[in-house]
Formats: structure tokens, sequence, C-alpha cells
């Protein structure tokens, strides 16, 4: 009757409020839900520990020490992120320790950026392989990058850390 409705409403706002409060406290894991696997980030830190499973306890397998590195988040478990590096390295890293800002990082041999998205077009500036660069947007086969405040296209097949055909902007 009457009383149960009287005690039902409280409870349900205070659920409601807990549920709230629980979200505030750890927005990256509630917002982390939302977002597709696998899907890329970089590295936030010029000192992030990659470890063998997903917890501090677990040994550490590597120290990157590259700002802002792309890598790939695979897994999710908890504020933990299972990631895969560009030569393939897979461990787990702390959410905190990661952005969602896009780079990318030259591979295999010295690359050229083009003004346009086009081998033709002009070359603006050389890359080395291992290059970290800003990832600004991508056009299926093509990518603008910002190498050293250097802007320019960048072939999607002579970098890692885009997928195939991706189409985003900045």
């Amino acid at each position: 009757g009457l009383f149960g409705c009287l005690f039902q409403a409280p409870l349900l706002a205070w659920a409601a409020a807990l549920v709230f409060l629980i979200a505030a406290a750890n927005p990256a894991q509630a917002q982390s839900e939302k977002q597709p696997l696998p899907r890329f980030a970089s590295l936030d830190s010029s000192a992030v520990n990659l470890r063998a499973g997903p917890g501090e306890t677990y040994p550490k397998l590597w120290l990157y020490q590259r700002n802002g590195m792309p890598v790939e988040i695979i897994e999710e478990f908890d504020v933990w992120r299972r990631v895969r590096d560009y030569q393939g390295v897979v461990g787990w890293v702390k959410s905190t320790l990661l952005s969602s800002r896009r780079s990318a990082i030259v591979t295999e041999s010295r690359r050229a950026l083009h003004e346009d998205p086009l081998e033709t077009s002009r070359i603006v500036a050389y890359a080395d392989p291992g290059v970290v660069a800003k990832l600004l947007s991508c056009d299926g086969q093509w990518c603008r990058l910002d190498v050293k405040g250097y802007k320019g296209w960048l072939p999607r097949s002579q970098f890692w850390g885009a997928y195939p055909d991706e189409n985003f902007k900045e």
C-alpha cells in the first residue's frame, strides 16, 4: 500500500545516487564500457610499465619511455588495459597511463610526408623509422600527421597506429 510506495521511492533515489557516485568516482571505467575493442590509444607518460597481468603484483615485462607512442588496446580488466605495440609485444598497462589522443609511429624506412594525399604532391618533410607523430586525420588510404610541427600526408601502409581504411578527423 501507501507505506510500500513511500519506502520504495527514497530507496530507488538512493540506489540511483549510488550508481551515479560509483560512475563519477571512476569515469575512465564508466566511459570505457562504451568504447570498442580493439582501438588505438597512446602512452601518456615517459615511463610506462608493461606488465604480465592486470595488476601491480604482476612482473614488469618492459618499461616504455616514449610518451605519445601508439598502442592498440585489445582487452580491458578493471583499470587495466591489455595493449599491443607496433612490434607485436603484448602486456598490461594501467589505464591512467594511456591517452585517447591518436599517434603514429613511422615504420621500416625513411618516409616522405606529402602536402596533399597524393604521391605526386610536394614533399614537406621526411620522417625516419621509429619517429612518433600526432595522427590528425585519416581518409582511407592516407593519413595526415604532425611530425614535430611539420604537417603532411603519409600513406596508411607506411606507419603503425591506424586501421586500414579508417576515416576520422581530430
